[in-house]
């Protein structure tokens, strides 16, 4: 009898184990406060070449989906949960953060340092995630 409350025991640990593991738990994404409070110095400008579009294009769409719903051909693939840019959740974020995140990602989100290197063509990409809530 003690035998079976042990090995029930350690079943019902182990499930409980695997399933905690298992789940996705997203931490809050903490953004220093030197970028938190960065100004767009492009806020106001016009993407005539639209940098930020064809950014958004070839670096973005395919997790975040084309109009930033979360809904990319790769977004299933992930354990990230991917958001929908025209929430408020997302469009009440400082342009500086979503620079930050944008630019130097977490986890599944990669950095984009390297691949978006001049600072206008940063900025436009940001203004242009800022145009999914209208």
């Amino acid at each position: 009898m003690k035998l079976k409350s042990v090995l029930s025991t350690v079943f019902v640990s182990m499930f409980v184990f695997v399933l905690l593991t298992s789940l996705s738990f997203q931490e809050e994404w903490k953004v220093p406060e030197k970028y938190k409070n960065m100004e767009n110095p492009y806020a106001d400008s016009e993407d005539d070449d639209n940098i930020g579009a064809d950014l958004w294009k070839l670096h973005c769409a395919s997790c975040h989906g084309k109009t930033g719903n979360g809904d990319g051909k790769k977004a299933d693939e992930l354990e990230s949960e991917m958001n929908d840019f025209a929430e408020e959740e997302f469009q009440s974020q400082t342009d500086g953060e979503i620079y930050y995140k944008s630019i130097f990602g977490r986890d599944e989100m990669p950095s984009f340092e390297k691949k978006i290197i001049e600072e206008e063509d940063r900025w436009l990409l940001v203004n242009y995630m800022k145009t999914f809530a209208e």
